[in-house]
């Protein structure tokens, strides 16, 4: 795979996690300088697709990412980016006003949820239960048809289920795109999850659910972020 190739399907996958819309050769040509042409940008997409990365939907002439092409995509994201001077206080902002650990787990859910327009899911320390928060994100960011949604929804209903999904957290940001998710119902997003407290005891773990179609770069840093959070607020309270 050239490098031109893997930029060209950084491309798509940023166009179509802004837009929704299946991404052309135009579109990629006229929004990032990656200095050639659209016929050269046609010939790379056509690699792309014959290497099953991307594909046509329809018979519209954009093409989306498939789960490999996510997957390529994450492998390639050198570092997780920074998050906004805005992002960072808004996790302070909700930190520093924690009360006790149920406290700041809840509010760890609302803020990943608000952050990342997605589900968030996070294990209290030391426990079978999560909480849960963002279910509404689900449906805002899915335009599929509500039948497709009540399988994920009732998925999500199940502490064990949930529970499941975080088991296998590590002290670093992991990744599972669409079958990787390994629980019914859930083949049809991604999970972004880390664990929270010291690397070699972690307490819990936390984690974003949505589509596969997500700001990746944008969700493992607001995940690796707040799981750092979490580690000084329960440092600090022990």
């Amino acid at each position: 795979m050239q490098e031109r190739q893997i930029e060209i399907l950084r491309a798509i996958v940023d166009e179509y996690v802004q837009t929704q819309e299946p991404v052309g050769s135009k579109a990629i040509a006229e929004r990032h300088a990656l200095g050639v042409s659209p016929a050269t940008i046609r010939n790379d997409m056509a690699a792309l697709e014959d290497a099953g990365l991307i594909t046509q939907p329809h018979t519209s002439a954009g093409r989306i990412p498939t789960n490999s092409g996510y997957r390529l995509f994450v492998d390639r994201i050198a570092e997780v980016k920074p998050l906004s001077a805005a992002e960072r206080r808004a996790i302070e902002s909700f930190m520093s006003g924690a009360t006790d650990v149920e406290d700041v787990i809840t509010r760890t859910g609302k803020l990943l949820a608000q952050i990342t327009k997605q589900v968030a899911v996070v294990q209290l320390p030391a426990q079978d239960r999560v909480v849960l928060a963002g279910t509404a994100n689900l449906a805002k960011s899915n335009h599929e048809e509500a039948s497709a949604l009540h399988p994920i929804l009732e998925a999500l209903e199940e502490q064990v289920v949930l529970l499941r999904l975080l088991s296998d957290a590590q002290s670093s940001v992991q990744v599972r795109i669409g079958d990787e998710v390994k629980e019914k119902g859930l083949n049809t997003t991604s999970l972004v999850s880390i664990g929270y407290g010291s690397n070699e005891n972690p307490l819990g773990a936390i984690g974003i659910l949505g589509p596969t179609r997500m700001d990746y770069a944008g969700s493992m840093a607001a995940v690796n972020a707040v799981a750092i959070y979490i580690g000084r607020f329960l440092h600090g309270a022990n």
